[in-house]
């Protein structure tokens, strides 16, 4: 996505917010909360600080201010614990939410991704898993939010490419019959959810896996990219 100057202020409000998102994954995120149309709502799993949250929120600014809820217990994810010991992010969420002035579309929730899918009956039209990395508790958010998610929406997952992230897209997104236009943008992949896929689509799908080989010959390297560029040009889908 090129400079704007929409994007560049959002880029100097960001800067000053902890988190481990990258300029080119939260210009993905601002693009996807900009395209939804308010089919279902935005929902974020992991908001710790607000980085992501402000790309979402500012998006959705941008779109039709569709409401974007941002599950977190902000008591800090195994992997905080065991950087900084006992975590409470949800005073400085809230500073930062307020400074990049998307409070008004932002809903917090602070509570666990399973303790807000229970009670949570909204449909979801974008969905942003970055939770805690561990295989189990990855799972357990693709399980919980998946059923959530409209046909035709979009499930994102960040640091995709770590193990336990990679795992579950790769046996339940990748390998589904229910994902197509599946695609990388630095460490997010992101997928629309659909009843049923094409051959051609879990064909493309496959590609993404035999891309992120480090194996891989670089002619076969172009052969499949150009496959998964080709269908994600003609899918006309709105992430």
């Amino acid at each position: 996505m090129p400079a704007t100057p929409e994007i560049d202020a959002i880029k100097r409000l960001v800067d000053t917010v902890p988190g481990w998102l990258r300029d080119e994954e939260g210009k993905l995120l601002y693009v996807l909360a900009r395209n939804c149309v308010g089919r279902g709502v935005i929902v974020e799993i992991g908001s710790f600080k607000g980085k992501s949250t402000i790309w979402l929120g500012r998006g959705s600014k941008a779109g039709k201010r569709v409401s974007v809820y941002a599950i977190d217990p902000h008591d800090g994810s195994g992997e905080l614990k065991e950087m900084y010991g006992a975590v409470w992010s949800f005073d400085d969420f809230t500073v930062n939410i307020a400074a990049a002035n998307v409070d008004e579309i932002v809903v917090p929730l602070v509570q666990t991704s399973e303790q807000a899918a229970r009670s949570f009956e909204k449909p979801v039209e974008l969905v942003f898993i970055d939770g805690d990395h561990e295989y189990p508790r990855v799972l357990l958010d693709f399980q919980l939010w998946f059923p959530k998610v409209i046909a035709g929406g979009i499930m994102a997952f960040h640091d995709a490419d770590a193990p336990g992230p990679w795992k579950v897209v790769k046996d339940l997104v990748i390998k589904s019959a229910h994902f197509r236009n599946i695609r990388f943008v630095d460490s997010i992949l992101v997928a629309q959810k659909v009843s049923q896929n094409s051959l051609i689509d879990r064909l493309r799908n496959r590609c993404t896996i035999i891309l992120r080989s480090r194996y891989l010959p670089d002619l076969l390297r172009a052969v499949g990219r150009r496959l998964v560029e080709r269908g994600s040009r003609g899918s006309g889908s709105g992430g």
